[in-house]
């Protein structure tokens, strides 16, 4: 929840960054009905419309662009006095915003964000998940959360979570009816759930061994894009599926479901905690990355 005492003034801003009320509210933490009342009042006391609003887009106005212009600059400096302000709590305390794929945030919520929270009880975390990657500075967030290769040359990194693979999977019942691929292009035979990336494209499930890489474009009764469903619909003896390894361990151990290819799907690029630079760092942020980095060691 924003809580800096500047909601309209943030409002606008966000907006204007964003294109659209429901995401800006998504942001700062506010219902939509909340934000929308945030610029009425604003454009009442200002006496000019910042936003032209349709059904389907959100463009600011000629005077709204000149408010943003002026505003930003002094709605930064005072959001960067709060945070020196802030950076000499002793306790901390306050939000942190973290953006993550989901697959990265199911693999450190438990071993860094639960045991974070459980030592420091006044401290919120905002965890957004999503499959594309932004920019974490400019959509206001503390922290990202990506794969060491996806992250930004000029952020700091510390990497996190366990070694991390792919895993290929079906049930002992499914295996008892189809012989199990020994190569990845024996997958061709099989019935295999089909993943839609975030950018809307299908993808090809990636294998590699000997340092050579191999894409298989598979088939199958049904297209999937999020893998808590993948997991229902193998678990039900469909078919073949290509998880996170830590997604379906779980699963492995039990002897709910079998792995194959395991010597086709080699170690992952580990996971990195990243940001900016920051010169005031509040007590909250200090205190995940100290915990991050003595889980990195």
């Amino acid at each position: 929840m924003h809580q800096d005492g500047l909601i309209e003034f943030d409002a606008v801003l966000a907006i204007a960054r964003r294109g659209s009320f429901r995401t800006a509210a998504l942001e700062l933490g506010l219902s939509t009905t909340a934000l929308s009342n945030a610029i009425a009042k604003l454009e009442r006391q200002l006496g000019v419309r910042l936003f032209n609003r349709t059904t389907r887009s959100v463009a600011l106005t000629d005077a709204g662009r000149k408010f943003v212009d002026q505003v930003g600059p002094s709605v930064r400096n005072i959001h960067d006095a709060m945070d020196i302000a802030r950076s000499q709590q002793e306790t901390p305390s306050g939000t942190l915003r973290i953006n993550a794929f989901p697959t990265a945030a199911r693999e450190i919520l438990g071993p860094l964000l639960l045991r974070f929270l459980r030592c420091y009880p006044q401290v919120h975390v905002d965890l957004v998940t999503e499959g594309r990657i932004v920019d974490i500075v400019a959509e206001g967030f503390d922290l990202g959360l990506r794969s060491a290769d996806l992250v930004p040359s000029d952020m700091i990194a510390i990497p996190v979570g366990p070694p991390r693979s792919f895993a290929v999977v079906a049930t002992p019942a499914y295996f008892k009816v189809n012989e199990k691929p020994r190569v990845p292009p024996d997958l061709l035979r099989h019935a295999c759930l089909r993943i839609r990336l975030p950018n809307g494209a299908l993808h090809r499930w990636q294998f590699e061994k000997d340092g050579q890489p191999v894409q298989i474009d598979v088939h199958g009764p049904i297209t999937l894009d999020e893998a808590s469903l993948s997991r229902i619909a193998v678990l039900d003896d469909v078919g073949i599926g290509y998880f996170m390894e830590s997604d379906i361990r779980e699963d492995i151990e039990a002897g709910r479901l079998v792995r194959v290819l395991e010597d086709w799907t080699p170690p992952l690029v580990p996971l990195s905690l990243y940001y900016p630079s920051r010169r005031n760092p509040s007590a909250a942020f200090k205190a995940l990355i100290g915990m991050a980095r003595q889980i990195a060691e």
